[in-house]
């Protein structure tokens, strides 16, 4: 055991031993400010989250052990059997959750007219590559390189519209499919004549591309008429429907003229009146060629049919 007199001794030394001083803390501070100097700047580029402060989102090894590259377990997605379109994987599908639109019925039927402006009309011409002292029909346009029609896409002609009307000064003599009222007004101002007609999609075909039609040594098809839906507006006068009556026609071209007043110009006293008034046949599919005709490119030459007895 240790003497009282020692534990005594021992206990004053513990407690007079030397304690960190306002100096020790002093110097501490300095080394402190000194290491933050030394340091970078805290910015995003060097902060770090906490260690385990974040989950591993990697999934296990699960059933089989990543064997099926990411397609699932069978089904049309593993096997790659692309399902169809308008498949929802067995949800309702988008076309039988809405209410039926009685407007888009027969949409995919609908006749198309692609449209055609008299500026575009009159920039054609200008430029020489529609000729004004010839007939104008859809072949004219064809031929120029500019206009795509398609009767595979229920393009059944063009319309021509009133885009330009006010600086069109061409006279001519043009056959289209469809055309408002402004524009027959434009034409018949200038002295020349329109004309709508109906082509069905077969015989769209070789007017739309005669030199391939008379490369294939066929004969020149027959126009056919027009369907019920068509007709009514191929006979009325006031569209110069191309089978409507040629005196309802006279009639209205004046009371046009009356509408919007200007003065008709009379196509008989014409010098190119005789170009002014050419018209086709309803059966008939180009100008100067009859149906049933068959056109030689190599030999240069017209088949055309015997007279039948």
């Amino acid at each position: 055991m240790i003497p009282q007199n020692k534990k005594k001794k021992l206990i004053s030394k513990c407690f007079s031993r030397n304690f960190p001083k306002e100096s020790n803390q002093k110097m501490n501070t300095d080394k402190a400010l000194k290491m933050l100097r030394a340091l970078p700047r805290v910015v995003l580029g060097n902060i770090r989250d906490n260690p385990n402060s974040k989950k591993n989102t990697k999934r296990g090894r699960g059933q089989h052990g990543g064997n099926k590259h990411g397609a699932g377990n069978k089904g049309s997605g593993q096997r790659q059997n692309y399902m169809r379109l308008g498949y929802e994987t067995g949800n309702q599908p988008f076309y039988t959750r809405f209410t039926y639109e009685p407007y888009y019925k027969g949409h995919h039927l609908r006749r198309q007219y692609p449209p055609i402006s008299l500026l575009q009309l009159q920039k054609l011409i200008d430029t020489n590559r529609i000729d004004v002292s010839q007939p104008i029909d859809l072949a004219s346009f064809c031929t120029t390189g500019l206009f795509d029609i398609r009767p595979s896409s229920r393009h059944f002609g063009v319309q021509l519209t009133d885009e330009g009307a006010d600086i069109f000064q061409a006279k001519v003599n043009i056959e289209v499919q469809h055309a408002s009222e402004l524009v027959i007004a434009t034409i018949e101002k200038n002295g020349g004549t329109i004309t709508t007609a109906y082509y069905d999609p077969f015989s769209l075909v070789a007017l739309v591309n005669p030199k391939k039609w008379f490369e294939k040594g066929v004969p020149i098809p027959e126009r056919a008429i027009p369907p019920q839906d068509a007709a009514e507006y191929y006979l009325e006068a006031k569209n110069r429907g191309y089978i409507a009556d040629p005196e309802q026609i006279s009639q209205e071209r004046l009371a046009l003229a009356q509408k919007y007043g200007y003065e008709l110009p009379k196509i008989e006293e014409d010098p190119d009146a005789e170009m002014l008034l050419t018209r086709k046949d309803p059966r008939q599919v180009f100008y100067g060629l009859h149906p049933g005709w068959v056109i030689s490119l190599k030999d240069r030459a017209i088949i055309k049919q015997k007279a039948s007895n």
